[in-house]
């Protein structure tokens, strides 16, 4: 066990003496590593200090074009595609509230009075936040004209964290795969849908969607759970009304 000594302390036995000698000797050694690990050191930056700079250079070269490029470029080609995007946008406002909706779901895609559709807008403006939310529209306006395919496509090129954009997105590909008689491709979308967020509206409508797929795949056990969660969390939900129906139905099933 190590013993303290005081300063000044002169060691009197033989044994003692030799402690000292090798704790002297062992602490010059550490020091001696330590300045044979700094003059190494310094001598590869010094042999090396060319590349470093260059390194240095290149990485302030890539932060400065980045952010060059995000305030000169970027931004104002999103600023300019929201602006070309207005008319669109509001063919699919006039047509989801139903006003000659099939017409101006098809000009919301392709453009109307000189201004762009959707699909320029995706074209013209790729990489974009403006281009990324134009596969939304077009794909709910395909998925309202019937053409599930393209609603699919586009659907699927579409990603956002937003709390009722994301779900409803998930849920339109489910749409579309029912229409495309594909109800296994059908059920995982709903399931992403109602994952996606949790909210009144969106989950328990997939919820419910998932749950009617999941029965006529004869997924009983997977639909019972879904319809329950239904009454249990959503019971203020339109899709809670009826739901003692479809629990006795699941269940009689199994």
């Amino acid at each position: 066990m190590a013993t303290y000594k005081k300063r000044g302390y002169k060691p009197k036995t033989q044994k003692e003496k030799v402690e000292v000698v090798e704790e002297q000797s062992t602490t010059a050694e550490v020091f001696n590593t330590l300045d044979e690990g700094a003059s190494k050191t310094e001598e590869w930056v010094v042999k090396n200090q060319n590349y470093i700079i260059g390194a240095i250079a290149v990485i302030a070269l890539v932060v400065l074009a980045v952010m060059g490029y995000n305030k000169y470029i970027a931004e104002p080609q999103q600023k300019e595609a929201m602006n070309e995007m207005y008319q669109a946008k509001k063919y699919f406002e006039d047509a989801a509230n139903g006003v000659s909706s099939d017409s101006l779901y098809t000009m919301s895609l392709n453009g109307g009075e000189g201004k762009f559709g959707m699909l320029d807008i995706i074209n013209e403006y790729g990489g974009t936040q403006a281009a990324n939310l134009a596969n939304y529209y077009a794909g709910m306006a395909y998925l309202n004209l019937k053409d599930y395919q393209n609603a699919v496509t586009y659907l699927s090129d579409f990603s956002s964290d937003d709390k009722m954009l994301g779900p409803i997105a998930k849920g339109g590909i489910g749409d579309a795969f029912v229409q495309l008689e594909q109800p296994e491709d059908a059920l995982g979308y709903y399931e992403q849908a109602f994952k996606a967020n949790v909210n009144d509206f969106t989950t328990p409508l997939y919820l419910m969607k998932a749950a009617r797929v999941a029965m006529d795949l004869d997924q009983n056990t997977k639909a019972l759970e879904y319809l329950t969660r239904i009454k249990t969390e959503f019971s203020d939900s339109d899709e809670a009304k009826d739901i003692d129906v479809l629990i006795g139905k699941a269940e009689a099933s199994l």
